[in-house]
């Protein structure tokens, strides 16, 4: 039996039946107007979701909305329609709808919208119980995470901390190779010497070989005394060359050699000494791409390539967003937050993060800055995910609003995360935010109301 329990609500008993046979799966009652509904509604179990008419004697569909977002909010609500009050599905997507379906329908398009809208409701879930699910989370060392993609990576990186050999770990930027390279050492045989990490790409060109390999005084100018190199800083540990890629091509033929004699030599120095480091290098490029322009050497690349590890980038793990939002709310000393709002789990869980987790990181903590209240919303998202989330509404359903009713559902969208944005930057001073917007305070007071913002929730 499924964890979800619905409710349909229509006064035709030809729809319930239609809804109890497709839906088998879930746990389905029906009543047959909006005053019987409630009745059920009052249970101390709130529904996953309800499957309601908008058009029924009594207590219509858009009442009984209101009605179930004011006793459980939790509560994901799709309203069915005629095609002739389409109108009517507007509002109720203005009043919290998740979705509607426009009658008739294809009982195969009742499924999939009743499955986008219990995905939501699994993801409001997920952000009420964000603090229970970080301290029941499991992960390898430092890495958050229980998707089918984490436990592949910590099995290699089980298996490659109990080896020496050389590892090159590929991945986008922001995927932690380096806290991957780090986690191996911390776990491995070489765990009590250093952990040396350099990032190639920031290394002078002129200077790439003195800091791997060092120099003696007087081998060129402004070389005033000896200088060991990393190779050397590394001894007995670990050395992490980040951005590999980047070194120039004669720097990588000397490393080329480091690797296969186990010596170094310092720039002016006569003899060469013994390398004793365990190498780790990553790339966030194709290396293998690169070895074929030419641009990077390709013994250095089967050298470095003795076990290769990709990183997932975050979009192709996404079920663990909830549980790292909830370390990052953690860690970034966030115990005024309680939860974020379903809304705001489903836009960050739907954005592509170009950054991966590094953005996501940097997303939560630009959040946390500017909201004011208990729970983070989507206003409270940087601008460029929030507006991520414009699109929602599935193609098919948008084409069949008019012209003039999309553009006014797209307005009103708009409208509100203007006024909340508003509300924050004065503090829920009326009279300021309605000189910074260039209208009356009355008018301003009438689009809050509309609205349904209440300007005393951002006063400080």
């Amino acid at each position: 039996m499924s964890e979800y329990r619905i409710l349909v609500v229509d006064d035709k008993e030809t729809m319930l039946s239609l809804f109890q046979r497709i839906l088998s799966d879930h746990q389905v009652r029906t009543a047959s107007d909006g005053a019987k509904a409630l009745a059920l509604i009052d249970e101390d179990e709130p529904f996953d979701l309800i499957i309601s008419d908008i058009r029924m004697p009594g207590l219509d569909g858009l009442s009984l909305l209101k009605e179930v977002k004011q006793i459980h909010p939790e509560t994901e609500v799709i309203l069915m329609t005629a095609y002739a009050e389409v109108g009517d599905a507007v509002e109720a997507m203005k009043a919290g709808a998740s979705d509607y379906l426009v009658k008739p329908f294809d009982p195969d398009e009742a499924i999939i919208v009743v499955n986008r809208a219990l995905e939501i409701r699994r993801l409001g879930r997920q952000a009420k119980h964000l603090w229970e699910s970080l301290d029941e989370a499991r992960g390898f060392g430092p890495f958050i995470g229980e998707s089918e993609a984490m436990q592949k990576i910590y099995t290699l990186l089980d298996k490659a901390a109990v080896s020496d050999a050389n590892v090159l770990l590929l991945g986008e930027s922001g995927t932690g190779k380096e806290l991957a390279a780090h986690t191996i050492h911390r776990n491995s045989p070489r765990q009590d010497g250093p952990f040396v990490p350099v990032n190639c790409g920031a290394l002078p060109v002129e200077l790439a070989e003195s800091e791997l390999f060092g120099h003696v005084k007087g081998s060129f100018t402004g070389s005033v005394r000896d200088k060991p190199g990393l190779f050397e800083e590394a001894g007995g540990g670990t050395l992490f060359l980040d951005e590999i890629n980047a070194l120039p091509r004669a720097i990588q033929v000397k490393l080329n050699r480091a690797i296969e004699e186990h010596e170094g030599r310092r720039v002016g120095a006569n003899t060469p000494y013994k390398v004793d480091v365990r190498l780790m290098a990553a790339a966030n490029v194709d290396l293998r791409a690169e070895v074929d322009a030419g641009r990077f050497r390709e013994d250095l690349y089967f050298r470095l390539h003795v076990l290769a590890i990709r990183l997932p980038a975050l979009r192709e793990r996404k079920e663990d967003i909830p549980l790292l939002i909830a370390h990052f709310l953690d860690t970034l000393g966030a115990n005024r937050i309680k939860e974020l709002t379903p809304e705001a789990i489903r836009v960050l869980t739907a954005y592509s993060w170009p950054g991966n987790v590094r953005e996501l990181r940097n997303a939560v903590e630009s959040a946390l800055a500017l909201t004011e209240g208990d729970d983070i919303g989507v206003s409270d998202l940087p601008l460029h995910i929030s507006e991520s989330s414009a699109g929602m509404i599935p193609a098919g359903h948008l084409t069949r609003l008019s012209y003039q009713e999309a553009c006014d559902l797209g307005r009103d969208r708009m409208a509100r995360r203007y006024l909340t944005a508003l509300m924050k930057t004065s503090g829920g001073n009326v009279t300021v935010a309605a000189e910074r917007a260039g209208v009356k305070r009355e008018t301003l007071h009438r689009l809050l109301r509309r609205h349904d913002i209440d300007p005393s929730a951002f006063r400080r």
